[in-house]
């Protein structure tokens, strides 16, 4: 399936409508490929099964938090961990060995696995889960940034092989932790205040108070 821009010939009053899709729509990660570059405006993801996954424009208080926990991940990737990391925004797609292709909030990746990748993979979805992922819950249960469908998120992650993983519960000042090898597990901490990267990411500390406080 190929969704490409409408011809500039036609009148912007006709296609200002937004991009509708049939609920029992699959599609496979090259198709999905497609339609974000045709889509440009749109925020999705891809399920495993092939649906696509739509996200509403985050609110303010979620965008002021996942641009300064994007803000330090970065920092550290290129203080402490320059060399050996590389972080990536909230808007990048990673195409997993299961089909899906989800995007974390914030990610980390061993730069050796990185620069394996050939020239072609990295400007697409890269096809390969990070080794550490964080993402940021929603107050509401509701929608893909509810913690239920975030848990689920997580565990898609541990299962493609990502080592760490930070879900993020700013309304409630707590933290999942979701640890590689421990399929549909977490340590939750509460009233935590700073998170560490640990054997998997040394000197990686993450202030929460910066987070919680926004």
């Amino acid at each position: 399936m190929a969704l490409a821009p409408p011809p500039a010939s036609i009148p912007s009053h006709l296609t200002a409508a937004p991009l509708m899709l049939p609920w029992d729509l699959r599609l496979t990660p090259e198709q999905f490929e497609r339609v974000c570059q045709a889509n440009p405006e749109a925020v999705l993801e891809l399920a495993a099964d092939g649906q696509l996954i739509s996200f509403i424009p985050t609110g303010g208080e979620t965008g002021a938090r996942c641009l300064r926990l994007g803000q330090r991940l970065l920092l550290w990737a290129d203080g402490p961990g320059a060399g050996a990391w590389i972080a990536f925004d909230s808007s990048t797609g990673f195409r997993l060995a299961d089909g899906s292709v989800l995007s974390p909030d914030g990610s980390l990746m061993r730069l050796e696995r990185w620069q394996a990748l050939t020239p072609a993979q990295r400007r697409g979805f890269p096809p390969l889960c990070p080794d550490q992922v964080v993402e940021l819950a929603s107050p509401s249960d509701e929608g893909p940034r509810g913690i239920t469908a975030l848990r689920h998120k997580m565990d898609i992650y541990q299962a493609n092989g990502a080592s760490l993983g930070w879900l993020l519960l700013p309304h409630e000042r707590a933290v999942e932790i979701w640890r590689g090898g421990q399929r549909g597990r977490a340590e939750r901490l509460e009233n935590a205040s700073w998170l560490e990267g640990g054997e998997l990411a040394a000197g990686l500390a993450l202030n929460l108070q910066e987070i919680w406080a926004i």
